[in-house]
């Protein structure tokens, strides 16, 4: 009873404390997440046997960061300049939102769904818009701090592994931590890798589908599409409703808006469902179950960062709990399918 009281409190002040410090801990784990992924895109140009050979280490990882810190720039730009246009031509779309009720109205023709049209009036997409972007840019608001949190984890690469030896005197258990965290590295470092990889596919097929369907601001959509979608579960949902509805509003009739929601969900579909799985396998081995407490718990912590960091956070805690007696069976539970080395 007494050890039960003890990890209460502590689970307790551990939660307490990524709350009160988040605004500090969400850029690290964002400077964390950029070095992994850094880390991924280098270990790709290692594949090419010119980089190898004529490229040093650090002219490699300058150059994926250079880029990097550009693909940022330019994604809040866009951004900012898509949702000030879609803010300006909104007004034109007032016309068709009355449409859509009155269209609606005549199907259902009851009293309670005309206090539902009522509120469809009053809703304000210009606000929602400008919520979206708020959000999207408070990723990216730390910008700064997230990249020197990268850089700073580099420079501390090769010291780091000195201080382990000096931590841990004795061989086994020198090579005890390097084993759990390559596994970490090697689990996490695929994940974000490849996880961009799918991200931007999907961002790339959802924007050429968007654009022959003459919706505004296909690039936003897919943008918001890459984005969601390394939120688990819920995300490829979203990226799909959002701009269905948007289709609704902008041309005022059903059809667009059944044609984009149908479409974008088998894209979202086949590339979660189908194509995903292939690539990334099971190495994750976390359950479908526990995927949604985890997306709901760092949620609830950390907001969209919590949501975004769920998966890779879970994976952690799965290797490093496998790891010790004590926490074993906890390890156990959160597995796919009870396997853990």
């Amino acid at each position: 009873m007494k050890k039960l009281a003890f990890l209460v409190i502590g689970i307790g002040g551990i939660i307490a404390l990524l709350i009160m410090a988040k605004n500090i801990i969400i850029p690290f784990a964002y400077g964390v997440a950029l070095w992994f992924l850094g880390r991924y895109f280098k270990n790709l140009a290692y594949k090419i046997p010119l980089f190898k050979k004529y490229l040093p280490s650090w002219l490699i990882s300058s150059i994926i960061f250079v880029f990097i810190i550009i693909t940022i720039s330019l994604i809040a730009g866009i951004i900012s300049s898509s949702v000030d246009t879609l803010i300006e031509a909104y007004p034109s779309y007032q016309s068709n939102i009355d449409t859509i009720v009155n269209k609606l109205n005549d199907i259902f023709h009851i009293d309670v769904y005309q206090n539902l049209t009522e509120k469809l009036k009053d809703f304000d997409f210009s606000s929602l818009l400008q919520t979206i972007a708020d959000s999207i840019s408070g990723i990216f608001g730390d910008i700064v701090m997230v990249l020197l949190y990268a850089m700073f984890i580099i420079s501390e690469e090769t010291s780091f592994l000195n201080k382990l030896k000096k931590i841990f005197n004795r061989t086994e258990d020198f090579e005890r931590v390097i084993d759990i965290l390559n596994k970490i590295y090697k689990s996490i470092s695929d994940y974000i890798g490849l996880k961009t990889l799918v991200s931007l596919l999907t961002g790339l097929v959802g924007y050429i589908f968007l654009a022959l369907m003459d919706v505004d601001a296909p690039f936003f959509w897919a943008l918001l599409m890459f984005l969601l979608n390394y939120i688990p579960t819920i995300g490829s949902l979203i990226a799909t409703i959002f701009p269905a509805f948007f289709s609704l509003i902008q041309f005022g009739e059903f059809t667009p808006f059944i044609i984009i929601l149908i479409g974008l969900g088998l894209v979202q579909w086949f590339i979660g469902n189908v194509l995903e799985p292939k690539i990334m396998g099971s190495s994750l081995n976390i359950s479908p179950l526990v995927t949604i407490i985890a997306l709901v718990v760092w949620g609830q912590i950390w907001g969209i960062t919590g949501m975004l960091l769920s998966v890779p956070i879970t994976v952690v805690m799965i290797i490093v709990f496998s790891q010790f007696k004590s926490t074993r069976a906890v390890a156990i539970l959160l597995s796919e399918n009870g396997e853990i080395e």
